[in-house]
């Protein structure tokens, strides 16, 4: 593995040019605030460099809030997204820092959904983005790289994306939400009773039960 001064890139750094799509934004952007110990510790186990904009965000960001905290962009880690990238993906699809991943989470959102860089295990489009579907529970192709997954979460309008899965007075709720929770539904959202959610029972729980439950119900539903 690198050390993490050959990571990070002095001469071409990826972060004003994030800073410049986030700037010129159209959706509500929250920078979270960097722990500079924290952020050396991430690079060092993702083992990206700072010229990319993963390993910019990761060294210059505990994290980005998108749409008033629907979405969840990981960084390394802060107050209100107590979860760093690296860290997080461990016991998930990597077993060890450095390896190459064969999925690599890089984001999730308020409703248990699960954004996914394609290490290998989706297909042959490598490095492409995936949204693990909590109204299917499906591996939806979002056919953009990480880059591209950015500009989505900054421009697309996200009213359209999640289209019939935002209920009334959500962006008060998910304004107050934890970074390491997710809203949990009853009748589940996947569940051909669950597709009203305005008519859905809703409660939080930690955004990793909710991942579980998910891969377990998925392996259920196929087996």
């Amino acid at each position: 593995m690198r050390n993490v001064e050959e990571l990070i890139n002095k001469e071409d750094p990826g972060w004003p040019i994030v800073t410049e799509w986030i700037n010129d934004a159209k959706n509500k952007i929250e920078i979270l605030t960097v722990d500079n110990a924290k952020a050396k510790d991430a690079l060092y186990k993702t083992q990206v460099t700072t010229r990319s904009p993963m390993g910019a965000i990761i060294f210059s960001t505990g994290g980005i809030l998108v749409d008033n905290g629907w979405i969840r962009i990981l960084g390394s880690g802060s107050d209100k997204l107590n979860r760093s990238l690296p860290d997080w993906n461990i016991g998930k699809f990597t077993e060890e820092f450095g390896e190459n991943p064969r999925l690599l989470l890089i984001a999730d959102d308020a409703i248990g959904g699960f954004f996914i860089l394609n290490g290998g295990d989706l297909g042959s489009d490598l490095g492409n983005i995936y949204y693990f579907a909590p109204d299917t529970l499906e591996y939806e192709p979002l056919e953009i790289t990480y880059s591209e997954f950015l500009s989505f979460c900054f421009n697309n309008d996200l009213d359209e994306f999640y289209r019939n899965q935002r209920w009334e007075n959500w962006k008060t709720e998910v304004s107050k939400l934890d970074g390491n929770k997710v809203f949990n539904f009853v009748p589940f959202l996947w569940s051909k009773e669950g597709k009203d959610i305005n008519k859905n029972s809703r409660k939080e729980i930690p955004v990793e039960e909710q991942f579980r439950f998910n891969i377990e119900m998925k392996k259920q539903l196929t087996e």
